[in-house]
């Protein structure tokens, strides 16, 4: 429990940023797109040298990284829009990955690509969610003008002689990392939604792109706590576990948050007198 504790702070505090940022440039379920997308290259792996971490961040990484570049290729040089782009290959990636495990492992070996298993994380499996998520922060600090006028307005960036291509690339190449050390623990199905989940639930506590990044890593880390703690005493899979509480608290944002929540919409008087 203590080690998947770390493993879900580390993954928190790189992730959440990165999901952030994901809303804020409205590609939102392409985070989905290339988590499903890490199961061939993470499949390669796993054929080569078994439940290898090197091997299947390797294949994982590459794997996303392909589907990525392959989608922003497509949609750059044809009519196809990059969120079509990125569907029809996720989806070829995501059955050519359960192919791959289906005939080269058992279920339970799919099962455990899937949707991880954050209670057996050891150490290198910490080390490189840790190395992950300070390189990630490292990135942020230091072109975070840059990486979130791209989000905001690419158009802009690309007419001013700003490097736009250069930091999309370097979204996708950090999207794909903190997910590829997602997995590890949480799945590839599971990772992406630590990564979205507190990022779509700041919108609705903060304006400010400082603000809302404090608010996702905030709910990533109660997220994380709460979901271990329910899987602890409730004897549910963690990874599940995590993400429903994850759900939950959008909702609770959704519902109650000051920035555009339901409560307020339909119940304006109660923000007068809050005012």
């Amino acid at each position: 429990m203590r080690r998947a504790l770390v493993a879900c702070c580390a993954l928190a505090l790189g992730s959440a940023p990165i999901g952030l940022l994901l809303v804020w440039r409205r590609m939102s379920l392409m985070g989905d797109a290339m988590a499903h997308a890490l199961l061939p290259g993470a499949a390669v792996g796993f054929f080569l040298a078994g439940f290898s971490l090197t091997a299947m961040s390797i294949g994982g990484f590459l794997g996303g990284l392909a589907v990525a570049l392959s989608a922003g290729f497509v949609s750059r040089h044809t009519p196809q829009r990059e969120d079509a782009s990125f569907a029809a290959f996720y989806l070829v990636a995501l059955a050519l990955g359960v192919l791959l495990v289906s005939r080269q492992g058992s279920p339970v070996d799919l099962m455990h690509l899937l949707f991880g298993a954050v209670l057996a994380v050891d150490d290198a499996a910490l080390l490189l969610m840790a190395g992950t998520a300070s390189l990630t922060l490292l990135c942020l600090a230091t072109v975070l003008r840059p990486l979130a006028l791209e989000c905001l307005d690419p158009g802009f960036l690309r007419n001013v002689g700003g490097p736009g291509g250069w930091m999309h690339g370097l979204l996708l190449v950090l999207t794909v990392g903190n997910l590829v050390a997602g997995f590890q623990a949480l799945g590839t199905l599971m990772a992406v939604g630590l990564m979205m989940l507190p990022a779509t639930s700041a919108r609705f506590w903060a304006r400010s792109l400082g603000g809302q990044a404090l608010v996702a890593v905030s709910l990533a880390l109660l997220a994380s706590l709460s979901g271990l703690l329910l899987s602890f005493y409730a004897d549910w899979p963690s990874g599940p576990a995590i993400v429903l509480v994850a759900g939950g608290l959008y909702a609770l944002s959704l519902l109650v948050g000051p920035q555009g929540g339901l409560w307020r919409r339909f119940f304006p008087s109660a923000k007068h007198r809050t005012a």
